[in-house]
């Protein structure tokens, strides 16, 4: 059975070469030699320091193969492009840094033998930031409300998934991808195991406010609740406003003298303009996407594809129909070499 070890690769020059060599190490002592890893420099601000380092170990490891993107896309789109060019039977995603740690890998391949289709190692006890923890659990609310994800399904972004997972998930070619969201559209049959969450050797995370919201602005493509909920509010704000009348009505009629006032006229006005504009920004947010979709916008573009042999490789930029029929059409003698 091939294993593929996805890694999206941001300014990591220093710590790859050591996550693949321990992980390669700890899938030999597990007994699984037929492996590939599949490292995604996701256009690194390091002066190409990342991708010399994913060339130089591609060439001294022959399933070692690394591609460069043309342009910054997001953790979740360069898992996304890795996951194209992968063509194992099981499908593990790292990170670059040592958190996910290898040492903690059998942990998810014993899980997944009990015949889950995706096992996600989750943290107890996690290294991360205030900031990052915070915005760990927002996006926990986000795809619980949004997408009904189960209440005691703990992620990560250390998972390992089956093929025909990865077959299913390749078909999505919004630039706009959320990982967990199409995980849970394609099965429920879905576990997670506890595991040890280790410290980053090596500089901090890459993900800044702006990235996060960007990232959980994505899920809103696998579901139509902020939809739903605009209408909603349209409801009680619409009940609202009659009964509103209806007091101001009876108070009038009560009390002739009575004065209606302007600041509290204006706050209303203010109160509703801006919720209206709030759901017209909802309503175009989707549209916007639906627009960028029509016009093709690549999740990722590919810029080069290094292999030990330099071999060419079938240039990939989003568009992601192929990929079944080559990942069915690798030969056994290309396993063997591994």
């Amino acid at each position: 059975m091939l294993h593929s070890i996805i890694i999206p690769c941001y300014k990591s020059s220093r710590t790859i070469r050591e996550v693949v060599e321990l992980t390669s190490a700890e899938l030999n002592r597990l007994g699984h030699p037929e492996y590939e890893f599949i490292l995604v420099d996701d256009y690194s601000p390091d002066d190409g320091a990342t991708l010399r380092e994913l060339k130089a170990l591609a060439a001294d490891y022959p399933f070692v193969k690394a591609i460069s993107l043309a342009k910054n896309s997001g953790q979740h789109n360069a898992v996304m492009a890795g996951l194209n060019y992968a063509q194992g039977d099981l499908l593990i995603a790292m990170d670059d840094d040592m958190q996910t740690h290898p040492s903690q890998l059998h942990f998810l391949l014993d899980e997944i033998e009990k015949g889950y289709d995706i096992v996600y190692g989750y943290y107890p006890d996690k290294k991360h930031s205030a900031f990052r923890n915070f915005g760990s659990y927002l996006n926990y609310l986000t795809v619980r409300i949004l997408i009904g994800k189960p209440k005691d399904m703990k992620t990560s972004s250390y998972w390992v998934i089956r093929k025909f997972v990865r077959d299913y998930v390749i078909q999505y070619q919004s630039p706009y991808t959320h990982l967990q969201g199409l995980f849970l559209r394609t099965t429920r049959n879905i576990s997670c195991v506890p595991i040890k969450h280790f410290e980053r050797e090596v500089g901090q995370s890459g993900y800044t406010l702006k990235k996060l919201i960007q990232l959980y602005s994505n899920i809103m493509g696998y579901s139509v609740v902020p939809l739903r909920l605009s209408t909603y509010c349209g409801y009680f704000f619409s009940i609202l406003s009659i009964l509103g009348a209806l007091a101001i009505v009876i108070r009038k009629l009560v009390n002739p003298a009575m004065a209606l006032g302007w600041p509290s006229m204006m706050c209303a006005i203010c109160f509703f303009s801006g919720l209206i504009m709030l759901f017209m920004g909802t309503i175009g947010e989707y549209l916007g996407r639906m627009f960028l979709g029509m016009n093709k916008q690549p999740q990722f573009v590919v810029r080069e594809v290094i292999t030990q042999n330099n071999a060419p490789d079938t240039e990939k930029t989003g568009i992601n129909t192929s990929t079944v029929e080559e990942s069915q059409t690798t030969s056994s003698s290309d396993i063997e070499k591994l």
